[in-house]
């Protein structure tokens, strides 16, 4: 049975939750890997180093290291251009375009679905509002561009065989923009990397990329009311607005050593997360360490959060709403009245539940179930 894995860029800036799924799938399946752009393998510090990667087109078009976001209208074309008429099982890591390779009908293709495409669904008015081509002639075109993107990935989506989502979020998003079931396989979290620590530091730590949507700048707005020391780890385009209306009480270290940032969350009082996530890896791995957590009561945190005032025995922390500055401060001062009840090892027992092993465990699982099935079809 020949395997291939398609995702879609390997690059050094591409260190997120699909980027971890698809190295610990790597890890248990052999399978050859193929990609919009590669810039992993060439990388001494990276897993891939040297490992042969298929790649399209895009791989040759100027300042294509840095991302191919930028050629968006081209990213439907190109994955189609992949060819895998060779291969048995196709196995898909997509938050964007991954899924919409073709595929023969005597093929199986299972796709791990991290998200729907963001900046054609949920958040197109963001990006519209965030870029430049979102106002005048050009804002027309893009809003083409979009609208047309949509109706290739909804089409692209028949050539899957079976879904699986990293949460009952995505699971529901999956339905509304597809119209397709998915099976929930939460990703792995690297839970034995993260150390327990029951003695706690006098500040709070948020873990981000500093982009709009992950909300970073309402978290600091709403520590600049409370007076309370907030760390903030992580790089991105908002960094020069969030350093502007940062106050004397916030740390903003940036991009740090891995080893640094799990220190930090381990000594930290509570972990504050305000963004609505398809999962949200950060939140588990600061349960692992026996860090409480803060989040907004919506999309993944639901799922792996459970607050203290609805289960005082297993709670793990506080959720709360609505997304503003007014709702994260009263959740955190909900978290204040509250922090002596919540049981530090049951933040750790919360996130073994999301463990490498569990998610090796039940993909392995999913992946014998649609064989079977595809088997008895044929």
């Amino acid at each position: 049975m020949k395997i291939a894995l398609v995702h879609e860029w390997l690059t050094p800036k591409a260190t997120g939750g699909s980027e971890l799924v698809v190295k610990e799938i790597l890890s248990f399946i052999d399978a050859e890997i193929f990609a919009l752009i590669d810039f992993e393998s060439t990388n001494p510090h990276s897993y891939l180093y040297q490992r042969k990667i298929h790649t399209t087109f895009l791989q040759h078009f100027p300042l294509s290291r840095n991302g191919v976001q930028k050629y968006l209208p081209l990213l439907p074309i190109a994955i189609e251009q992949l060819n895998l008429t060779e291969y048995d099982v196709i196995l898909s890591s997509s938050h964007a375009v991954a899924k919409g390779v073709i595929t023969r009908p005597d093929q199986l293709h299972i796709c791990y679905s991290h998200t729907p495409m963001r900046y054609a669904w949920d958040l197109t008015f963001d990006y519209l509002d965030k870029s430049k081509l979102g106002k005048g002639i050009q804002g027309i075109i893009a809003r083409y561009i979009l609208h047309r993107l949509r109706q290739w990935d909804v089409t692209s989506s028949n050539q899957v065989d079976y879904f699986i989502a990293n949460s009952h979020h995505t699971a529901r998003r999956i339905w509304r923009c597809y119209r397709r079931e998915a099976k929930v396989i939460y990703p792995p979290v690297q839970v034995q990397e993260f150390p327990f620590q029951p003695q706690k530091s006098d500040y709070y730590i948020t873990i981000s990329r500093l982009v709009s949507y992950k909300k970073i700048s309402l978290i600091v707005e709403a520590f600049n009311q409370l007076g309370k020391p907030l760390v903030v780890i992580g790089d991105g385009e908002e960094m020069a607005q969030i350093q502007a209306i940062a106050k004397p009480n916030i740390t903003l270290l940036g991009s740090v050593e891995y080893s640094i940032l799990k220190e930090y969350l381990a000594n930290a009082k509570a972990f504050v997360y305000a963004a609505c996530e398809d999962f949200g890896i950060a939140i588990v791995e600061a349960q692992a360490c026996g860090t409480p957590v803060i989040a907004y009561n919506s999309g993944g945190a639901t799922e792996t959060v459970i607050d203290i005032r609805q289960d005082k025995e297993k709670g793990t922390g506080v959720l709360f709403s609505p997304q503003t500055v007014e709702g994260l401060i009263e959740g955190v001062e909900t978290f204040l009245e509250l922090e002596k009840e919540i049981n530090l090892e049951n933040c750790r027992t919360q996130a073994e539940k999301f463990s490498t092993e569990v998610f090796k465990q039940s993909y392995l699982d999913f992946l014998e179930y649609c064989y079977d099935k595809c088997l008895s079809k044929s």
